[in-house]
């Protein structure tokens, strides 16, 4: 199993950034704030709560003005900043500088900073262009709605790729782990410039979360995006994939409009599966389901198919949900017989939890659902 997240934060860290915070703060105890923060429930904490728990003792660490300790991170970035020679040629391929040193600070600024809207709008600016402030700009937005998203606008055509990314990222209607957006859920419109601005970005992590910005607002508002991906088709071959991966939730729940726009609308009744098999039914967590089948092209031309299957898992109360995988995406010659053979892991990771009994697998052709087969997950 691969190592939890959470362990990032080990005692090797809390030794460089006591360093880092010592180079400001000539009396900063870095004993006691390592004593405090690995306390005797530090194992028990997941990863989310040890980022709160050391932003909270990272606080009695620093000044007690919040502009102070504000004004004492930004000098340790800039001295973080200095000791890397090569730090100005560091690009959006080699995201996140101090990639670790990001959830406290943004923390930080997200759990004290509220209150003070200019002080820390300038700190997040800057602690960005080091690793991400996403998570401290989703409460300011709550909190401050139409100045927060007139900054986002304003930092999408900042010079720094990292703040650039943020006026999408920090903005995203469905962030994992961050504060909901219910307001953006329902009116993703103010977001809508921002993402006009960043699509031609030359920095491929903005663009990466335009597309990302496109699937959460998709999830809600569908069609804004299905007409904003139909204007922007064409543009770039940088924007095309923007918007082909804005649209992956639609594709996997088989939108046929979205089908159509990305060349995913041959005629569905001259396509068939064939010999569908699951050599073991049985599959042990840890293991994998092997299953093949024959995917026949019966048109007399040449057929561009998305091809997917489906696996039905079961839920802890007994019911089954269902997660799309794809499988390929490609032409195939008119009238073939193609021998497609799969397998689907189910090894154990910390992301999901498996359940015992029936799943089900099916295959899914240009978002067109077939026959689903019984296996059973067993110890």
């Amino acid at each position: 199993m691969a190592e939890p997240f959470k362990n990032m934060y080990n005692e090797q860290f809390f030794d460089r950034f006591a360093k880092d915070l010592k180079l400001v703060i000539s009396d900063f105890d870095a004993r006691g704030f390592v004593s405090r923060i690995m306390d005797a429930e530090w194992e028990n904490r997941e990863f989310k709560q040890r980022c709160s728990h050391i932003t909270t003792v990272l606080k009695d660490f620093m000044p007690a003005d919040y502009k102070e300790a504000i004004a004492k991170i930004i000098e340790m970035l800039d001295h973080v900043e200095k000791s890397q020679p090569d730090f100005s040629k560091i690009d959006d391929t080699k995201f996140g500088l101090i990639l670790e040193y990001g959830m406290i600070l943004d923390n930080f600024v997200e759990q004290y900073g509220l209150d003070d809207y200019k002080t820390s709008i300038k700190a997040i600016e800057r602690i960005t262009q080091f690793t991400s402030c996403e998570f401290a700009t989703h409460s300011f937005i709550v909190k401050y709605p139409d100045e927060m998203m007139k900054q986002m606008l304003v930092w999408s055509k900042h010079k720094h790729w990292g703040v650039r990314r943020l006026a999408s990222e920090g903005c995203r209607p469905r962030l994992p782990w961050a504060m909901a957006l219910p307001n953006l859920k329902k009116d993703p419109a103010p977001i809508i410039p921002i993402l006009e601005n960043l699509k031609n970005d030359p920095a491929k992590n903005v663009r990466l979360s335009v597309a990302n910005n496109l699937n959460d607002i998709a999830k809600d508002n569908p069609q804004i995006v299905i007409d904003l991906a139909k204007r922007w088709q064409g543009k770039s071959k940088e924007v095309d994939w923007i918007i082909k991966h804005g649209c992956r939730t639609l594709l996997k729940q088989g939108n046929t409009e979205v089908m159509a726009l990305f060349g995913f609308g041959c005629i569905i009744k001259n396509i068939s599966i064939e010999n569908f098999q699951i050599p073991n039914p049985e599959v042990k967590v840890g293991n994998s389901l092997e299953f093949n089948f024959n995917l026949l092209n019966n048109n007399n031309e040449k057929a561009k198919i998305r091809l997917e299957y489906g696996i039905y898992y079961q839920k802890a109360n007994g019911t089954l949900a269902k997660k799309v995988h794809k499988i390929s995406e490609k032409e195939y010659a008119k009238n073939s017989i193609t021998k497609i053979i799969r397998k689907h892991s189910f090894k154990l990771v910390t992301t999901r939890k498996f359940h015992l009994g029936l799943h089900q697998v099916a295959v899914i052709i240009n978002g067109n659902e077939f026959e689903k087969y019984n296996f059973e997950l067993i110890e």
